[in-house]
């Protein structure tokens, strides 16, 4: 029987871009944390003497071949557990693409997942992220679930405590696509030419100038893990014990720490001006109200590189006023999503679909 995987969506609670490095990357320090939205990635494989993978999508855009980050993972994982078979993978996409929302890393996990249960092989823990990290930047995180730190270009991965109530979320998918690429072209051009003389350029890597936005964003992160007596959150708790409104409480003033730290996306700073329409978007999902912050979200940002942006809130009826004040941006044609935030034990609990 085919097996249906949740192919879940993620945002960059923030972002820091680092040099370029020499294989062409760059280094980045980011937050991921994994939402309720997702894509269905439905899988059914069987042993063969050869192997052959067939692909479909309800989506005229996603590759049906190679291309297909799914496909690349479904063959990997197929030669590294030296195992052929015949493999059919349909994707149904319900995320938006060249998002920010990691929708065909998150598909390429989901066609692994999938393919693991219906073959019963598995490769080892470690071979799998080192595996997803070959196909993809962002696949690791899929591999884990719930708030994940990334370093490296991204796909470094370390888990973060991920222990409270799922959080009140809106995403905002304009009708443009942001290209990757582009956005890391236009950030480089930003910050001026690269040093000519390679030692300098790994000397950037180690000390000071750009390494230092890293640095900021990476001890800004590692702080909110801190023991009890610091400036960082009690993590050492159990939630079990705490009741309705101090769950959300607790979230809350996790989520006002984080924003404390000065977090934010750097791709913002190129983006937004070649988007203007993208910065409108963030300012209604903020909210901010003269005289009141009952809407107001208590963060806001740009995904990825775009051109998704989200908005984080206190509670699900401020979301709501979120979603009605992007949806009202005139001649926008923006959609407004209403999701929550997926912790890592949710993440692993409904990831099939039966």
């Amino acid at each position: 029987m085919p097996t249906r995987v949740r192919s879940y969506s993620k945002i960059n609670l923030g972002l820091a871009i680092g040099p370029s490095r020499p294989d062409g990357f760059h280094a980045l320090t980011t937050l991921y944390q994994t939402l309720e939205l997702h894509d269905l990635v439905t899988v059914e494989a069987r042993r063969a003497d050869a192997t052959k993978i067939m692909l479909s999508s309800n989506d005229a855009r996603v590759p049906l071949d190679a291309r297909n980050t799914a496909w690349k993972m479904v063959e990997r994982a197929l030669t590294g557990l030296g195992i052929t078979a015949e493999v059919a993978i349909h994707i149904d996409k319900r995320l938006p693409v060249q998002g920010g929302m990691g929708a065909g890393s998150a598909n390429a996990a989901a066609a692994l997942i999938g393919l693991e249960r219906e073959l019963n092989a598995a490769l080892p823990g470690a071979e799998r992220l080192q595996l997803a990290a070959e196909v993809g930047s962002d696949v690791p995180l899929f591999l884990l679930g719930g708030s994940v730190l990334g370093l490296g270009r991204g796909e470094l991965v370390y888990p973060m405590p991920d222990d409270l109530p799922a959080i009140d979320c809106v995403i905002a998918v304009p009708r443009i696509g942001v290209s990757t690429p582009q956005a890391f072209r236009d950030w480089d051009a930003l910050q001026g030419p690269a040093p000519e003389d390679e030692g300098l350029r790994t000397s950037l890597l180690t000390q000071g100038g750009k390494r230092d936005r890293l640095t900021k964003l990476s001890l800004a992160y590692a702080s909110l893990c801190a023991e009890p007596g610091t400036s960082g959150i009690l993590r050492h708790f159990n939630p079990g014990n705490l009741q309705g409104d101090r769950q959300e409480d607790l979230a809350e003033k996790t989520l006002l720490s984080l924003v404390r730290t000065g977090v934010e996306n750097d791709f913002e700073q190129v983006v937004f001006p070649a988007y203007p329409s993208l910065r409108e978007i963030k300012r209604q999902l903020m909210g901010t109200t003269a005289g009141t912050d009952s809407e107001a979200a208590v963060y806001a940002a740009l995904s990825g590189s775009g051109s998704a942006l989200f908005g984080l809130y206190r509670s699900e009826a401020d979301a709501r006023a979120a979603q009605q004040r992007v949806q009202a941006i005139p001649d926008a044609g923006v959609k407004a999503l209403m999701t929550k935030t997926l912790p890592r034990g949710l993440y692993w609990k409904t990831m099939f679909a039966g």
